[in-house]
């Protein structure tokens, strides 16, 4: 098997680099609530991810953020969706109850296409959102390969609002695996990576890390239709949904506590 590195050195090279455009803060609620389904998800006392809600009661995110630094599983319990959190306050908050993650996914695999091409979690919500409150993504129904995508994500030194990068670019495809030019750091595993067709905004994938190629800092994602379409079945296989009452959250919900960091495979 070719060297994950090399592939991405070869296709790199093969791809012009195009502009991307810089980070906007989304501090004002007329930026931030077109992308209020994006959230932080905090985990326990440790630090936080970037996640989406993709249905009322189904929120996706990176594989390696429901796991401890050590590698050992973390609880549906030990995490929280913050939707919209925005300087303290959240559109919606709701506390997870089950988490699938695929079969493939080895937090400490050594073969990073594998871990990086299966880095993808869906989580349940104990209640669902009504989608008059905040309405979810969905997801592209093709795997991406090329062209413009855009990122919502928090991250280090942005930790209290979501950033929006509305131009960046997919490079390369290979194997389940796709790496970005997009701006991410610590906090953005997880963080949903936009296409753009017309008016029509879906999540092509999902931030997983960075890679360094050629001296050139990549944010690497995986393909997503096939692999969020197995996670719901398993998610179904496991365990009957929670009941659930929807209530409505306003956007001034304020919420307490102060941003830590986790270690999330560069991203």
């Amino acid at each position: 098997m070719l060297n994950l590195k090399s592939v991405f050195i070869a296709l790199f090279l093969a791809t012009p680099v195009l502009a991307e455009t810089p980070l906007v803060g989304l501090d004002r609620i007329e930026k931030a609530s077109p992308w209020k389904a994006v959230g932080r998800l905090e985990i326990a006392q440790s630090g936080f991810c970037t996640a989406t809600l993709i249905a009322p009661d189904l929120v996706l995110t990176a594989a390696h953020c429901t796991y401890n630094t050590d590698g050992t599983s973390l609880k549906p319990q030990e995490l929280t969706f913050r939707a919209g959190f925005r300087e303290g306050r959240v559109a919606a908050e709701r506390k997870v109850v089950q988490i699938a993650r695929p079969a493939a996914f080895n937090f400490s695999d050594k073969n990073t296409a594998v871990r990086i091409g299966s880095d993808a979690a869906l989580l349940r919500l104990h209640q669902s959102i009504a989608t008059h409150v905040i309405a979810p993504f969905v997801i592209e129904p093709q795997a991406v390969s090329s062209g413009p995508v855009s990122v919502v994500s928090y991250g280090r030194g942005r930790e209290t609002m979501p950033s929006l990068q509305q131009t960046c670019h997919v490079q390369s495809a290979f194997g389940g695996v796709v790496a970005m030019d997009c701006n991410t750091t610590f906090g953005s595993s997880g963080a949903p990576v936009f296409r753009r067709e017309g008016e029509r905004i879906r999540i092509a994938s999902i931030v997983s890390g960075a890679a360094q190629v050629n001296g050139t800092k990549l944010t690497v994602g995986m393909a997503l239709p096939a692999l969020v379409t197995t996670l719901k079945a398993q998610m179904i296989a496991e365990g009957a949904p929670p009941v659930a009452r929807i209530r409505r959250i306003g956007v001034g919900t304020r919420t307490s506590g102060g941003a830590k960091f986790i270690r999330s495979g560069g991203s």
